[in-house]
């Protein structure tokens, strides 16, 4: 795709956007993303080489069935004998788990589910307090848990709290991981010590494992050097999109960061199509690693591209980090941001090669 010709875009900093987020908002936005708005069950391509995938399909497909024929009077008055399913995809990044939870929350409908990552919903519990999370949660069929982690041992109480009081109203609950449900927390902290939390949580699930390879290397090269940091900007204000972008540094948006609250980041990105990062070095800092992949998330959740100067994609996380209790977080970061910056540079007519 060619650059633009015309006037070059709106450009802004991201370090310079804090948005105000209400308590409404934050509920309005637990949908499925931008990114799988057209998930379905119908476009889900189950790869023949890995049979999980077609069982975990059409498993989900049952359930969303049961779900969509449980509403009305029943649902509303939970007086069902039967338990409400409880599901857990448990596979690597990037080989559809997303896609199939967001096709199970477009099969049930939108207004009955409410969808959100892990983090969200602790943010969530964080800005409405629990009770009111859970009463806000129990209005809904079906409550979806996409990246299921666990960063400390408050979040694994916190979770297992909400899941059972959300249970026990009879909601059905699905969730993806890279991890198995009595694994989480392993190497992140004494999980022996939240055993008992751990373990009630693995009862509630029926654990389904989606095995594959992650279809975004398909498309994205094994390395991605960055862009000129001079030319940086023009290239971002004369790509091809329709929208503002933004031009930061990299430390710039890294110290922005540490200031926002991770529920936040999504509004930081209303109405961006592209942001580019320039002077991008490897971060060894274990918290501000884990801030950058909430961002990346957001980002890829919206499909916006980016473009990336310095170093780009190379020893983004340290090695220490890649080997830590937190490494398939920064994996599936890596998987996606290249996907982004993939996007980024077919933007500015300079793909790179797989």
């Amino acid at each position: 795709m060619s650059l633009k010709s015309q006037e070059a875009q709106t450009v802004t900093r991201l370090a310079a956007i804090t948005p105000e987020v209400s308590a409404s908002r934050l509920l309005d936005d637990f949908v499925p993303p931008r990114h799988f708005a057209h998930a379905s069950f119908e476009n889900y391509r189950a790869n023949p080489a890995y049979p999980s995938q077609a069982t975990t399909h059409a498993r989900l497909r049952e359930v969303a069935t049961e779900l969509s024929t449980s509403k009305g009077w029943l649902h509303k008055f939970k007086i069902s004998t039967k338990k409400a399913p409880a599901l857990y995809l448990d596979g690597g990044f990037g080989v559809g788990k997303t896609h199939l939870l967001a096709s199970l929350a477009h099969a049930v409908g939108v207004e009955e589910t409410a969808y959100g990552t892990f983090v969200e919903y602790t943010n969530l519990v964080g800005a409405l307090g629990f009770a009111a999370t859970v009463d806000a949660l129990s209005a809904k069929t079906l409550v979806c848990i996409d990246e299921f982690e666990l960063d400390d041992p408050g979040d694994t109480v916190l979770m297992s709290r909400l899941l059972r009081e959300l249970a026990d109203r009879g909601i059905a609950l699905a969730a993806t991981s890279n991890t198995l449900p009595d694994s989480l927390g392993e190497g992140r902290f004494a999980a022996e010590d939240f055993l008992r939390e751990i373990q009630a949580m693995a009862e509630r699930f029926e654990v389904m494992r989606v095995d594959g390879e992650d279809y975004r290397r398909r498309s994205v090269p094994k390395t991605m050097p960055g862009l000129d940091d001079s030319e940086l900007e023009h290239l971002a204000t004369t790509a091809d999109v329709s929208g503002p972008v933004t031009v930061d540094t990299f430390d710039e948006v890294l110290g922005h960061l540490r200031h926002v609250h991770p529920s936040r980041y999504g509004a930081m990105l209303d109405g961006i199509t592209l942001v580019a990062l320039a002077g991008v070095h490897p971060i060894e800092d274990q918290s501000t690693g884990l801030r950058f992949v909430v961002l990346v998330d957001r980002l890829y959740d919206r499909d916006v591209s980016v473009l990336l100067g310095g170093s780009g994609l190379e020893s983004l996380f340290s090695a220490s980090m890649l080997r830590g209790g937190y490494r398939k977080k920064y994996f599936r970061a890596l998987s996606r941001l290249g996907a982004l910056a993939q996007d980024g540079r077919t933007l500015i007519g300079q793909p790179v090669a797989e």
